[in-house]
């Protein structure tokens, strides 16, 4: 059993200064309440080669407090954590063993330092009572519990907001800080600061990677992109795993962008090394599917239902898709789970680390970006155009459908070309990127028409079988059926905006 609490707070230090200083003036301050002193006594806990502290992430049992337990901070933005906890326990809770595995994946976890506080605590209300924040001054001594027992010594002031307060607050409190003295903490978590201070070879200050003569390559900026989605991909696994709103679809998202990259950009990374890496993509992005297409499914049959007027829901329509969308959605559930936790993925994400660390760059890698990254989007350009094309020819029905999904599927790969490309080409290449979504959400609303006309049959027949009424099931039908032909004499003039010559030769320009 876990619970989450999001934790929004910032970290001070000054030199020679123990407490706090008055935040009575404050704005907005009504009254500051001491608490009692306390002890937190944590072991943090990580990899022997630290792959949770190099992503920011600390694991840590602690006691002392009123918080005591396991406690597993996921970064969500600067100053913002999730801190995911579990009950007191030797050994590390299973269910926050299983949000990290992706980072850890076959490497134990061991402790690393231990770091006791002693806390004073204020406690900041405004006029009505409410609990604004709390501000705390921690005398910390941190002991390494490896690699010669080093140990540190340090202050440190925090001030966590409180629940439902603006963000906007801090800023008035740090100011007051800062007057006082007080400046932002170098160090992001206490664990951050231990491990660079008992680290028994810290790196050496000011070293930094040679510059490139004349700029990124396209070598540069691929592998950027890529290592982007694969830092992207391991986020979205504890998110996926935590069962959070939109997660799976965009964990699905990140594999395909990946995917796409190493095929637009095969001048760059050696194909014969990456194809068969994006297979496996492939694979991840059709299991991950099996989770979202239920979710968005459920939702479009879902608001479809809710459009009807009363009179026109005859039988058990709700109940119906109800039980239907559950039943898909605990199974696939269950497996997307089962998929994170196999040896496949696993070696997947090994074998990214393997491209990343040694990358398999063509000659190409070596030219400046607009030499190499328009070509490639414009490739990917005709690619699309081709398959438009050949869908427009045909006349309505399953031979346009299916031409209509490989169209959507190449509209799909130049907009991640384009958006990969955007931050070496610029405003160019995000308009292209624009107008290359305008044709996929075109031609994804046809497909999921198709997919919903599908199982709307299916419900029917179930209805059917079940002695229930099926005309609503029919009705919906006809109106996917609409739906899909509407989009379908949507598609020409989206095209025609999407394939204007100029959009094209501002990319290349």
């Amino acid at each position: 059993m876990a619970d989450t609490v999001r934790e929004i707070e910032r970290k001070y230090e000054a030199d020679g200064r123990h407490e706090l200083p008055d935040l009575s003036r404050v704005a907005g301050v009504a009254s500051v309440v001491a608490q009692p002193p306390q002890e937190l006594d944590a072991v943090y806990y990580d990899t022997e080669d630290r792959r949770l502290a190099a992503a920011g992430i600390t694991l840590r049992r602690r006691t002392g407090g009123d918080d005591a337990g396991w406690h597993l901070k996921l970064p969500v933005a600067p100053g913002v954590r999730d801190e995911v906890r579990a009950p007191l326990s030797p050994a590390v809770p299973r269910v926050l063993a299983d949000l990290v595995r992706c980072r850890t994946r076959r490497a134990g976890l061991a402790p690393l330092v231990r770091i006791v506080s002693r806390r004073s605590v204020h406690r900041l209300f405004d006029d009505a009572g409410a609990l604004l924040a709390e501000a705390s001054a921690d005398s910390v001594t941190a002991d390494r519990l490896a690699h010669g027992g080093r140990s540190a010594q340090w202050t440190e002031f925090e001030v966590e907001l409180a629940e439902g307060i603006d963000p906007a607050f801090l800023d008035t409190v740090e100011k007051r800080l800062r007057k006082a003295g007080l400046r932002p903490s170098a160090a992001p978590s206490k664990l951050a600061r231990a491990l660079a201070e008992t680290d028994p070879a810290p790196a050496r200050a000011g070293a930094e990677p040679p510059k490139r003569p004349g700029g990124p390559t396209a070598g540069d900026h691929v592998l950027r992109y890529v290592r982007e989605q694969a830092e992207a991909l391991l986020v979205l696994d504890t998110a996926v795993r935590r069962d959070l709103p939109d997660s799976v679809h965009q964990m699905r998202v990140a594999t395909r962008r990946m995917r796409s990259a190493f095929r637009s950009y095969g001048g760059v990374l050696d194909r014969a090394v990456t194809d068969p890496v994006g297979e496996e993509l492939k694979w991840l992005a059709a299991e991950l599917g099996v989770d979202r297409d239920q979710e968005v499914l459920g939702e479009r049959l879902q608001a479809r239902i809710a459009a009807l007027p009363r009179t026109l829901l005859l039988g058990p329509v709700r109940r119906r898709l109800r039980t239907s969308t559950s039943a898909r959605r605990t199974g696939s559930r269950r497996r997307t789970v089962g998929v994170l936790d196999g040896k496949r993925y696993l070696a997947l994400l090994d074998t990214l680390d393997a491209l990343l660390a040694d990358p398999p760059l063509r000659p190409a890698a070596a030219r400046p970006v607009r030499e190499v990254l328009p070509k490639a989007v414009l490739r990917d350009y005709r690619r699309l155009a081709g398959r438009v094309t050949s869908a427009l020819a045909l006349q309505p029905g399953h031979e346009r459908d299916l031409a209509m999904h490989e169209a959507r599927k190449a509209a799909k790969r130049a907009r991640y070309a384009a958006e990969a490309a955007t931050p070496a080409l610029g405003g160019a290449a995000k308009r292209f990127a624009g107008r290359m979504k305008d044709v996929q959400t075109v031609l994804g609303d046809h497909q999921d028409s198709c997919v919903a006309r599908e199982a709307l049959r299916a419900l029917a027949v179930q209805a059917h079988a079940a002695g229930e009424p099926s005309f609503t099931w029919g009705l919906l039908y006809g109106q996917e059926a609409a739906s899909a032909a509407e989009r379908e004499r949507e598609l020409p003039k989206v095209w025609a905006r999407a394939s204007k010559r100029k959009l094209r030769e501002r990319l290349g320009a």
